[in-house]
């Protein structure tokens, strides 16, 4: 592997031999002020600036400059300042942004030790030591530049440490900087001579490795250092656990250019993530056709509605034999694709922000439809997370029940115990407003969370509705009746009703009016029905209750 030499640095030099560098090499901090100590290293005293640089230059004009320092990084060109600086012999200065540090050259004279410092500080992290990402850029294009036409194979690795925001969100900035310097060295102990690694930003750690036996080495010493992260660190006498995610790609296999490898493992690295973290996975192209599939996904739904291709499906609800209202169920048909589950694309638009005006819609088309309904007939609408921590959620479904006509005590808000794991003043306020108004309140998929008992005491709810989970095998698991039994119980102790969710055979119908559950819902009653089917449904329901009767 192509090695770039190690820059000496002037601070490693005898005392008489670098206090001549004083007047040709210099460094601040980001406010331009005197620095004690560089790399972890402290200055000796003869190289160390005993003023600011405003001090060292005052002929130099100082907003001019600040604001040319503004556009410097660490990829930018030096900023050159010419002319006559005070200082015999002195031809003007070229000033390099290094990190959170600014370098200083008189250009008088341009020394070998000099360019060498200034080399290894533009293309090493302060904070480890490691190679930053413009040297890892640089390393990654001429190995692959010299691989090319070859067998030889390179494998790079992407890693990302897990929970380190909490580090210094609870023990501070520092000791997430010690923890990055631990993390370091723990990556180097991993490697052999074929491997380098380099830190990019952040948490955020690449490594390449060349030699033989690739692509199934790479994997290996992933391997190997997940499991070195497993192992406590210990920063300031806590012992902290930091797992890493490691995505693998490899060339030629999986790409032949920086940004195909780049591309590549970070798909792994997401992967990896999503199955759980603390893991490495390699590459495979099945990631980029999902990743493209549901980037197309995500920029179809914040189209969809406002090209009309939302619609919402009804599901009956029934009580004692008789339908007593529906649930109202978002649909999404995509022109090319043709229907998209709800736990596909919902997810999608709770995370980019789009349920509050989803949601808004499917209330009011839902309310709309619930007016032409019995008056005895309630509707069901289920509110998302996303929407209930929205401000002025209570006076939107005031002011849509209003526009609409429908009477709050026909409107059923169906929530999931995920709106409530934390028990804010917020969230009881708003749950407390909408009883308030008559709207009743439903827990929804009761059992399958965190069911918390707490939440029954604490929040007003009209409902607790029962996951399928416990009904599929209602009428032969002992223990599904055991729970499903406690649960109409419990709630009906607290003067909450119950309804049952997938409720698909007679046999577990009549189990669940055996043991008093109030409402049941699934394929048994009927399936969802499309909005022009309802009134049909209606009528024959009708029309069977008044058979009942007779």
């Amino acid at each position: 592997m192509r090695k770039i030499p190690a820059a000496r640095l002037a601070l490693g030099k005898p005392e008489a031999e670098a206090s001549s560098l004083i007047d040709r090499l210099l460094f601040f901090d980001r406010d331009f002020n005197p620095i004690e100590d560089l790399l972890g290293n402290p200055l000796p005293s003869s190289v160390k600036p005993a003023a600011s640089f405003w001090e060292h230059f005052p002929e130099l004009d100082k907003s001019a400059i600040t604001l040319a320092f503004r556009s410097l990084d660490d990829n930018s060109q030096p900023l050159r300042i010419s002319g006559n600086l005070g200082v015999p012999g002195s031809h003007g200065l070229t000033i390099y942004r290094i990190g959170d540090l600014f370098a200083v050259v008189r250009s008088e004279e341009q020394f070998d030790d000099e360019r060498a410092t200034l080399l290894h500080l533009a293309t090493h992290d302060p904070l480890t030591g490691l190679p930053n990402r413009r040297q890892f850029s640089e390393d990654l294009t001429t190995l692959l530049q010299e691989n090319a036409g070859s067998s030889e194979t390179l494998s790079l690795m992407q890693l990302d440490l897990d929970d380190f925001k909490p580090v210094n969100d609870t023990l501070g900035h520092a000791a997430g900087d010690k923890l990055l310097q631990s993390a370091a060295r723990r990556i180097l102990a991993c490697l052999s001579s074929d491997d380098r690694a380099y830190r990019l930003a952040g948490d955020e750690f690449t490594v390449v490795s060349v030699g033989t036996g690739h692509p199934a080495r790479a994997h290996r010493l992933a391997e190997d250092l997940v499991a070195a992260f497993k192992k406590p660190f210990t920063i300031n006498g806590i012992p902290v656990f930091v797992g890493t995610s490691i995505g693998i790609s490899s060339a030629p296999l999986d790409g032949t250019s920086p940004e195909q490898l780049m591309k590549a493992s970070d798909l792994a690295l997401y992967t990896a993530k999503k199955e759980g973290r603390g893991r490495a996975k390699a590459f495979d192209p099945s990631m980029l056709e999902l990743l493209e599939q549901r980037e197309m996904l995500r920029r179809s739904l914040r189209m969809a509605l406002a090209q009309q291709q939302f619609y919402v499906e009804y599901q009956p609800i029934a009580e004692d034999g008789c339908i007593v209202g529906f649930e109202a169920l978002l649909r999404w048909h995509h022109p090319l694709l043709g229907k998209i589950p709800p736990a596909v694309f919902i997810p999608m638009a709770e995370a980019d922000g789009m349920m509050p005006d989803i949601g808004a819609w499917v209330l009011e088309q839902a309310c709309r439809e619930a007016v032409k309904w019995p008056e005895n007939y309630l509707v069901a609408v289920n509110l998302s997370a996303a929407e209930f921590l929205t401000s002025g959620l209570t006076d939107r479904i005031s002011q849509t029940l209003d526009l609409v006509g429908l009477p709050p005590d026909r409107l059923e808000l169906e929530i999931t115990e995920s709106v409530l794991l934390e028990r804010t003043v917020n969230n009881i306020d708003t749950l407390n407003t909408l009883n308030v108004l008559g709207i009743r309140i439903s827990l929804d998929d009761f059992g399958t969370e965190y069911s918390s008992l707490s939440y029954l005491k604490t929040f007003p709810f009209d409902t607790i509705k029962i996951d399928k989970y416990f009904i599929t095998d209602l009428e032969t698991d002992l223990k599904s009746q055991a729970i499903v039994r406690c649960i109409v119980n419990l709630a009906h102790d607290l003067d909450m009703q119950v309804t049952a969710e997938g409720v698909e055979t007679p046999g577990q119908a009549e189990w669940l009016h055996s043991v008093g559950c109030d409402r049941l819902q699934g394929y048994l009653m009927s399936r969802p029905l499309a909005v022009e089917a309802i009134d049909e449904f209606i009528t024959r329901a009708e029309v069977s209750k008044i058979h009942a009767r007779q």
